[in-house]
């Protein structure tokens, strides 16, 4: 069984790729959660009724011992089926300015972000390499690729991952694994409900936020076959706000 592995995949852009690829794919589809059951539930009812199969994954990405664990008891019982995409999309926010920002909310989102991406990604590399084919899609945002005030430690984390996307994509491309980032501006989900849509959109080109199904189109099509030639990219998403 060959498997589609998406971090977060509950809610919001997370939700919306696992949907994608079950619509466009014959993927499995893996929806990795740490706390909302409720919400993978219902993903993961929606990937069924799109005629595919899928089950959800609880550990937490930040935890090493925990992504170990669980990925283990995994292939322990599925032990014919491959993991051939990982989405790295879980990542949280913490804003504030730096200056008076605790250690805690730094720590919270580089564990997220950049340690789950290594947590998540080393444990599966080496099952990549013996088969020979993967597709790693990073999640990272136009704050990692500009900067954002009151994001530092958000656009550090992203920042780094981009960086580690640009550097992994070299030192596997030979065994056919692609090593991509999306780096999504503005889309409406659950982590910019609080944003003034009204005000910050007159600094959007295309004078919207986008749709978290827009952001999904692009990662099913870097997970698909179609996108092989493409690698170590970070491909901007964000309604001309910033490239």
């Amino acid at each position: 069984m060959k498997c589609a592995l998406i971090t977060g995949g509950s809610r919001g852009i997370g939700r919306a790729i696992c949907i994608k690829l079950a619509e466009e794919s014959d993927y499995h589809i893996i929806i990795n959660y740490r706390s909302n059951l409720e919400a993978a539930k219902e993903t993961l009812a929606q990937v069924v009724a799109l005629g595919n199969t899928g089950e959800i994954l609880k550990f937490d990405v930040a935890n090493f011992d925990d992504v170990n664990q669980s990925l283990d008891t995994w292939f322990d019982s599925n032990k014919e089926s491959v993991i051939e995409v990982i989405v790295n999309n879980a990542g949280i926010t913490k804003d504030g300015l730096f200056m008076w920002m605790p250690k805690e909310d730094w720590d919270a989102v580089i564990n997220i972000s950049l340690n789950g991406f290594f947590n998540v990604t080393n444990y599966l590399m080496k099952k990549m390499l013996r088969n020979r084919y993967g597709r790693i899609i990073n999640m990272v945002s136009v704050s990692g690729v500009k900067g954002t005030p009151g994001q530092t430690n958000y656009s550090a984390a992203k920042g780094a991952v981009i960086a580690a996307t640009k550097a992994l994509a070299q030192e596997i491309g030979k065994r056919k694994i692609t090593v991509n980032a999306v780096a999504p501006g503005f889309i409406k989900s659950d982590m910019t409900a609080d944003l003034d849509e009204k005000e910050l959109k007159k600094l959007i080109p295309i004078n919207r936020f986008g749709e978290a199904e827009e952001v999904a189109n692009l990662v099913s099509f870097l997970a698909s076959k179609k996108a092989s030639y493409i690698t170590g990219e970070v491909i901007n998403i964000n309604g001309g706000i910033y490239s």
